[in-house]
């Protein structure tokens, strides 16, 4: 048996109880779970924005870190007793987006936690499937806190500006939103080089954001950000990066944008916004405005993001506020109703 966090209806209390134990398929692993991140994308779908998500006692968490307990027969990479990470996004290895390096596309993957053939990680232990191809090691040093923070917050981010967007030294770049995945895009942008501008409500939040690199703050609520921005930057930022999500910031972020700027969405929409965001379309054509769009990263890309670590470039650790039991899952979750967290939360006691 196995200690899990489990979701049985949306917004209501996980059920934390003893749950089956899981075995390794052929090509898999079970991993004990030595800390796991609690990410606003676990909120989205403990309130029940992701229909998709099950409620029959499903288990929620896609930022693990770990020890291998058991593995399959076919596994070549792993064996029982390696520090591993796992990015969320569980990829089949076989199709052409696996095959092109964008792994996180896979056309049959699966998302850890969100789905029902892949239960997640807010439990003592989980497994993985095609784990040569999905799981990583976690470099000399690394804790398996660092790793769960990294979580799919800092590596989207990462992936976001260091591979999908134009972000080069001296730039500006602004962060709409700085929970988790803002503050991550704030760290990550000061270390690829560009001024960063961080904005959001919360002075805390400002005052974390200041610590990992902003080199200018906005508080956000009765101030026109995006004019906010526009002075800040003598004109607008080069690329500006949403990481909340709802509609406000979205267009905040569109309307900070300098000329032929680049817009990154990393924020993940609510139940007013459905997925549907109305856009200054004409606007972004007069101006010649990218939208860009991430989602994770591929585990191919992991040592780039390991080797800044490494060299003291990018400082996850620092984002990691608070260390939390598994019993503390749903308040550290209905805390985010009203943006009651700071930083990044980690399940550390399961």
């Amino acid at each position: 048996m196995r200690t899990a966090a489990v979701l049985n209806e949306y917004d209501a209390p996980l059920s934390v109880t003893e749950v089956e134990s899981v075995t390794p398929g052929a090509n898999g692993i079970v991993v004990e779970t030595d800390a796991c991140g609690i990410c606003r994308s676990d909120w989205h779908a403990w309130k029940g924005h992701w229909p998709s998500v099950p409620t029959d006692d499903h288990i929620l968490g896609h930022e693990p870190a770990g020890t291998v307990t058991a593995v399959g027969d076919d596994v070549e990479n792993f064996a029982v007793g390696d520090d591993v990470g796992i990015p969320f996004n569980i990829a089949c290895g076989h199709c052409s987006s696996c095959w092109s390096g964008d792994s996180h596309l896979c056309s049959d993957g699966l998302s850890l936690g969100f789905t029902g053939d892949l239960p997640g990680a807010f439990a003592s232990e989980f497994a993985i499937p095609n784990a040569d191809f999905n799981a990583v090691h976690l470099p000399d040093g690394m804790t398996a806190v660092e790793m769960a923070g990294l979580g799919c917050r800092f590596a989207t981010a990462f992936h976001g500006l260091a591979h999908k967007a134009d972000v080069h030294a001296g730039d500006w770049l602004a962060v709409h939103g700085c929970g988790g995945i803002g503050l991550s895009a704030v760290n990550v942008g000061a270390a690829l080089g560009a001024n960063v501008v961080a904005v959001d409500l919360n002075e805390d939040a400002l005052d974390l954001a200041e610590q990992v690199g902003a080199t200018a703050t906005v508080t956000a609520g009765d101030t026109d950000v995006p004019k906010a921005v526009q002075d800040v930057t003598n004109g607008g930022a080069n690329v500006s990066v949403d990481a909340l999500g709802i509609a406000e910031t979205c267009r905040n972020s569109i309307d900070s944008l300098a000329q032929q700027g680049q817009h990154v969405q990393v924020g993940m929409t609510t139940d007013d916004e459905a997925g549907e965001i109305s856009l200054p379309v004409d606007e972004m054509v007069g101006s010649e405005l990218e939208f860009v769009g991430v989602k994770g990263m591929p585990p191919s890309r992991y040592p780039e993001l390991f080797n800044m670590i490494a060299g003291d470039k990018l400082t996850p650790a620092d984002l990691v506020t608070n260390e939390v039991a598994l019993d503390d899952v749903s308040d550290r979750l209905a805390s985010m109703d009203d943006y009651g967290t700071l930083g990044m939360e980690v399940v550390t006691e399961f």
